[in-house]
């Protein structure tokens, strides 16, 4: 296991000085998250959940990345990393999942035969089916619970992966709210549902003190996001399958990228990245390095892609 406090820039970003890249992300605006990158494109593709709604940057013909947003996020969350990626000679690619955000009419009850909850087994099979839409092996970060997707995904298929990103991912398998900062030993008395209105609120709040225009943002696309969607998320990240032992034995190059005030202790994060062989990667940041910490971010990731 390595341990570095990475940084990138652009165009080329994996060239970039540590202390050049760190200078950029300081200097970051705060922007309007509803208006994609110069050259994006937004879309929507039929999954087995139902339509998904995507954000795609770069020649189809290139490598691509595929970048999962998590429970209450977005394909917008990646907005600052998809031109340093698309520069860096890469086919970007990003969706909300099934019930967040645009993606908010894909559900179980499409499903055949229709089901009555969002399972990981949904959340996999929309993973694969975009994934397979292109050229493959496909580099593949997930962030936050979109981890355990990816995870999940690459044990289903292994053959579709270039590369394994864990970017804020979950690190503890089972309850994986135990050992989260604080607030861990409280966690096994909630259920999905008041997990869910605690997280949603917690958001409005902004206890993270996000830029306002980012707040704007967050706080707007809930009018969308299903709350029975982040309910079973929760739920689901209570009883997370335990994927070490098949990442372990991978092998195709794998990062796991956090920053230092994350939800859960660096510790954790970096016993999971041992375990699995990973590399691992620490921001001066909290649980969303894609918003606060792109340039790092994306050099790590080019020259993990490089690896592959």
């Amino acid at each position: 296991m390595s341990v570095n406090d990475s940084g990138g820039s652009e165009p080329d970003v994996s060239g970039t000085d540590l202390g050049e890249a760190r200078r950029l992300d300081d200097a970051l605006p705060d922007i309007d998250w509803t208006v994609p990158p110069d050259g994006a494109e937004r879309g929507f593709v039929d999954a087995p959940s139902g339509r998904l709604a995507t954000l795609t940057m770069g020649d189809p013909a290139l490598p691509r990345v595929l970048l999962v947003p998590g429970v209450t996020g977005s394909k917008e969350d990646f907005a600052l990393m998809l031109p340093l990626l698309a520069r860096a000679g890469y086919r970007v690619e990003s969706y909300d999942m099934a019930g967040q955000y645009e993606s908010s009419s894909a559900g179980p009850e499409n499903l055949d035969p229709p089901q009555r909850h969002y399972t990981h087994e949904l959340f996999v099979a929309d993973l694969l089916f975009l994934i397979e839409r292109g050229s493959t092996p496909v580099h593949v970060l997930g962030y936050s619970f979109a981890g355990t997707v990816a995870q999940l995904a690459y044990a289903a298929r292994p053959e579709l992966f270039a590369s394994l990103t864990l970017l804020s991912a979950p690190p503890q398998p089972g309850q994986g709210f135990r050992g989260v900062k604080r607030l861990g030993p409280i966690t096994d008395l909630t259920t999905g549902r008041v997990g869910a209105a605690l997280m949603i609120w917690g958001v409005r709040r902004n206890f993270t003190h996000v830029p306002p225009g980012r707040l704007t943002f967050v706080r707007d696309r809930f009018r969308l996001t299903r709350r029975s969607s982040v309910a079973d998320i929760i739920s689901l990240m209570k009883r997370a399958p335990d994927l070490r032992p098949v990442l372990g034995a991978a092998a195709m190059p794998k990062l796991v990228a956090v920053g230092e005030h994350d939800l859960w202790p660096l510790k954790l994060h970096a016993a999971l990245a041992e375990s699995i062989g990973a590399s691992i990667a620490v921001y001066r940041t909290g649980h969303s390095p894609c918003e606060t910490a792109p340039h790092q971010l994306v050099r790590d990731l080019l020259a993990l892609y490089k690896k592959a």
